[in-house]
């Protein structure tokens, strides 16, 4: 108990210093508790969770995410379950939508809310690994003390976004222990494949969304999530994920004007000789797909011999 009176003590504290809200992350978040959603960290209040009837209503919502992430879950899980960990997949409000723990644990985690339908965000939990996340739009580690209510001191969280094919934020994957030796080193480590699991879910979306597009991965290596492009048959981009959005400047407005491929990844070619080069590169698609017989191309095209070999010639594909 006095460790609990301890810490509301700190967080009074840290909370209500302006300079440790603006130099620290989770000074920030106290802040945001007791100002913006009127918590204070010593209220012992029982996880918030939502009716049956409201848990079907945002499980069905959820049903593309769920499936996309389904098979990430399963793999993260078989790699922290036996530590004593509990995986939520949450929707953008922080409902715990879907989640991976051994049975052996269940009494415990559902006890402390780790459970699906439980919500998770800032405004109803104060601050943890899911609702910070959220809140600040990026990976968090929430150990132990750096909670807001006394009452979730003995969590310790993992967490990372997941964004959808326009950039929004649409979800959350965490990791959480109520295990006492959780390290800070420890933590990191999961902390790390917890965002290549978010990377993973959000490509799989982006894919999802863009199903009939080719999907182009940038040359250059990005920290903030998988930089994908979808392009049409035309080279024209019909969508970017947020870290190519970074990357190439792209935004909404710009997509939909219209805007080549080639010409954000360097490759644009001469206006003057950018038909020639389409034109020869559909009558390779066509030879290819004759396997070189030039008699078959010409008849798929529904032109002659000869003039399929006219523009051969034209073309330097002799």
């Amino acid at each position: 108990m006095s460790q609990h009176v301890d810490h509301c003590e700190r967080v009074y504290k840290v909370a209500t210093e302006k300079s440790s809200a603006a130099s620290s992350p989770i000074a920030a978040s106290w802040r945001r508790c007791m100002s913006l959603h009127h918590l204070t960290p010593e209220e012992a209040k029982g996880p918030q969770r939502l009716s049956e009837a409201e848990f079907r209503i945002v499980r069905e919502r959820a049903a593309p995410l769920i499936e996309e992430a389904s098979d990430e879950l399963d793999r993260l899980f078989s790699i922290v379950g036996r530590s004593g960990c509990c995986l939520l997949l949450t929707d953008g409000q922080g409902v715990a939508i879907d989640r991976r723990g051994a049975t052996g644990d269940d009494k415990e985690f559902r006890s402390v809310g780790l459970w699906s339908g439980t919500v998770w965000s800032e405004a109803s939990a104060g601050t943890n690994g899911i609702g910070t996340a959220l809140a600040d739009e990026r990976p968090v580690i929430i150990h132990r003390d750096q909670h807001f209510l006394a009452q979730n001191t003995g969590l310790s969280c993992a967490t990372a976004p997941v964004r959808d094919h326009l950039g929004r934020i649409a979800a959350a994957i965490d990791v959480s222990t109520c295990r006492e030796d959780a390290t800070d080193m420890s933590m990191a480590i999961l902390s790390q494949a917890v965002r290549d699991a978010a990377g993973r879910i959000e490509a799989n979306l982006f894919r999802r969304a863009f199903s009939r597009a080719r999907i182009l991965l940038l040359p250059q290596a990005a920290r903030s999530g998988p930089a994908l492009l979808a392009v049409d048959r035309d080279d024209l981009v019909l969508g970017a994920t947020r870290a190519a959005r970074h990357a190439l400047d792209l935004d909404d407005k710009r997509i939909a004007a219209g805007v080549p491929a080639a010409d954000l990844l360097g490759d644009r070619v001469d206006e003057e000789a950018e038909l020639p080069d389409a034109e020869r590169s559909a009558l390779r698609r066509v030879l290819a797909r004759a396997d070189g017989n030039v008699s078959k191309a010409a008849e798929m095209l529904g032109i002659s011999r000869a003039t399929l070999y006219r523009k051969m010639r034209r073309l330097q594909l002799d």
